[in-house]
């Protein structure tokens, strides 16, 4: 008989392999999960919910003051998170899968907190406000009818001033590696507080798994934000959300990763604009080499005359910057095949 430390060890294991294949074969289910809960870090908790690959997550999220859909404040936590969501199969090494099938907003209003431009976006000593602003000007009514966000009290320029609505989600993250935890105005390799207007209905998000059972929160949604979020806040409101899940077996790209109908896009977060965009670069490049097999040459003729770039966060505690590929132009190279396993085979 074995040592009783070691026989205690492989008990444990076969215990997780066998719970692992149970929920492997179960057929997929459907939630309708009412949220009484909410985090303010990305981190490990308890969760809220044990879900399995292929369930359908049907629920809402609160904005980033805490406010729900009838305008009541449940909590006074900053980006409330709804979760953890425990996803059953997912391992440290693996990779999370979030197909998005409904982000939308779910109340009449929403609001921009900030009211003055970031400073490391102007020139220095730039002006930065001119006069005070009146309070309750950047409150905005939302008609989802016609898909347009308009200024419930603007100024006199900005009377007809109308922006098209694109709800999205600014935060879609898991547990971070070592067991750490970050409040959830952070964003890093784990996901979080990506601010990333990619991240909307039909939208798939691939996030690396650093804890068992990964720990998916998501939070924070906008009606709609301008690329950079340059006065610290989108159009902020609650959401009504649906998801599923998938896991793809240990393969990570390390870094967020995003795809809709029309593009590939990898989430590149760092200190400084410098080091998010050669770290999103740096993430395609491995993307493209895993996913295709291209040699570095074949890799710039396709970076080089196709690939583009989003700023899109500029004023949380870290810079994101995404690199993104059009499909379209993909499928011109797809006839030479994905590496075997490789995480597009998910997506497409």
């Amino acid at each position: 008989m074995p040592h009783p430390a070691k026989y205690l060890a492989i008990c444990v294991w076969l215990g997780v392999l066998a719970h692992t294949s149970d929920a492997a074969a179960r057929a997929p289910r459907r939630f309708d999960f009412e949220p009484t809960q909410f985090s303010g870090l990305f981190g490990p908790a308890s969760p809220v919910l044990n879900i399995s690959p292929g369930d359908m997550v049907r629920t809402w999220t609160l904005d980033a003051e805490g406010f729900d859909s009838h305008g009541v404040r449940k909590v006074t936590l900053a980006n409330p998170q709804t979760g953890p969501f425990y996803v059953e199969t997912a391992m440290p090494g693996d990779t999370l899968v979030i197909h998005f099938h409904r982000i939308r907003t779910n109340r009449a209003t929403a609001d921009m907190y900030g009211d003055i431009l970031a400073a490391n976006a102007l020139e220095p000593y730039s002006i930065r406000r001119e006069a005070p602003v009146v309070k309750g000007s950047g409150t905005w009514n939302l008609d989802p009818e016609r898909g347009v966000a308009r200024l419930a009290r603007p100024s006199q320029k900005l009377t007809h001033f109308e922006v098209p609505l694109q709800p999205m989600l600014g935060c879609v993250g898991v547990a971070p590696a070592y067991g750490q935890s970050f409040r959830t105005v952070n964003l890093g390799a784990y996901g979080g507080n990506l601010d990333y207007s990619g991240v909307h209905e039909g939208a798939t998000v691939y996030l690396p798994v650093f804890q068992p059972g990964a720990l998916l929160f998501i939070g924070d949604g906008h009606a709609r934000q301008g690329d950079g979020e340059l006065t610290g806040t989108g159009l902020e409101t609650s959401m009504d959300v649906e998801f599923t899940v998938d896991v793809i077996k240990g393969q990570s790209l390390g870094q967020p990763r995003i795809e809709d109908a029309e593009f590939v896009m990898i989430s590149g977060i760092g200190g400084s604009l410098s080091d998010a965009l050669q770290l999103a670069t740096s993430g395609m490049v491995r993307w493209l080499k895993e996913t295709y097999g291209l040699s570095s040459g074949d890799i710039a003729m396709v970076l080089g005359s196709s690939m583009r770039y989003d700023i899109t966060e500029i004023v949380d505690p870290q810079i994101h910057v995404v690199a993104k590929l059009r499909k379209d132009l993909l499928s011109n190279i797809a006839a030479a095949g994905p590496a075997p396993g490789a995480p597009a085979n998910i997506a497409n």
